[in-house]
């Protein structure tokens, strides 16, 4: 038998003062109760009620039992209400994952007006380029980059991963504008650690794709760091439109190769398959999937 339904039982009996008036309102029969306040004193071995045919009184570990089996009740229904206005309204702390370089110029800012409408929310936003796993490590929300291989998640499309080739005009004074991907050989670049083989980055070269240079002159784990480098006139740099937008702006970098960017790839918004999804995320996704073409 559930315990707890043998509290609310037991509870019932000494406040109403007797097996068959606990049973009318429990809406069950005093026999049931019975078998409810047996159970409970043979697991505990000790007898809590002292009845006869006139009343019935409780012993000393029945007033005991009685008062925790009171509070261990309202535990529970303070842990159900809770829950129950998580469904409600936005609430309780989302765990995000995002690309580095994506998440700090994008899904910052979108989580500080996300926050703004919804202030019950607490969202842990994790910068990482490593592929989390939204199950084993807790996250509800993940940003991936490129095509999505993974079937027992739901992807919401976002937008465009769009790149830039660019320089210093300091940089292209001293090398010269490449004209051409075949031009890259005769250029200092910067590239990313962590692209490899299966991840990274082709321009539409005149024959065929080329690659941009693995033997990169400086190599970062940092997109901000490469962005730096490239703003001091270190080489040619490859990487994301939203991160170079305001340098590109204001002519800190120009851009190069303009009709050999690579393709842009998608970027998607991944949460795990629920019924019933809680509001603090479904509110995110349509608030990211209606204000990220701000940030972008």
């Amino acid at each position: 038998m559930d315990k707890l339904r043998g509290m609310e039982t037991f509870i019932a009996v000494v406040e109403y003062g007797s097996f068959t008036e606990a049973a009318s309102h429990l809406e069950m029969s005093a026999v049931m109760v019975g078998k409810y306040i047996a159970l409970i004193e043979r697991r505990l071995a000790t007898r809590l009620l002292e009845r006869n045919t006139r009343r019935q009184s409780l012993t000393d570990a029945g007033r005991v039992y009685y008062e925790e089996a009171k509070r261990v009740l309202e535990q529970v229904s303070i842990a159900e209400s809770s829950v129950e206005r998580l469904r409600l309204a936005p609430a309780g702390t989302l765990r995000i994952s995002a690309p580095t370089s994506f998440g700090a110029c994008v899904m910052a800012p979108l989580t500080a007006t996300f926050l703004q409408r919804w202030p019950d929310v607490r969202v842990e936003l994790d910068l990482t380029n490593r592929l989390v796993d939204l199950v084993d490590e807790g996250f509800d929300l993940a940003v991936r980059i490129g095509d999505i291989h993974q079937t027992d998640l739901v992807a919401k499309y976002l937008c465009a991963y769009r790149m830039v080739i660019c320089a210093a005009p300091a940089y292209l004074s001293r090398h010269g504008t490449p004209l051409t991907p075949a031009d890259l050989a005769g250029h200092l670049c910067l590239s990313h650690t962590v692209w490899t083989a299966r991840n990274e980055w082709k321009l539409p070269g005149i024959t065929q794709e080329v690659r941009w240079r693995r033997d990169a002159i400086l190599r970062c784990n940092d997109g901000y760091g490469l962005r730096m480098a490239a703003i001091a006139g270190a080489g040619l740099l490859l990487q994301p439109e939203v991160l170079l937008a305001e340098d590109l702006a204001s002519g800190k970098l120009v851009r190069v190769l303009e009709a050999y960017t690579p393709e842009p790839r998608p970027v998607d918004l991944l949460w795990r398959q629920d019924l019933r999804p809680l509001p603090k995320l479904t509110r995110f996704v349509e608030h990211a999937l209606t204000e990220g073409g701000r940030y972008l």
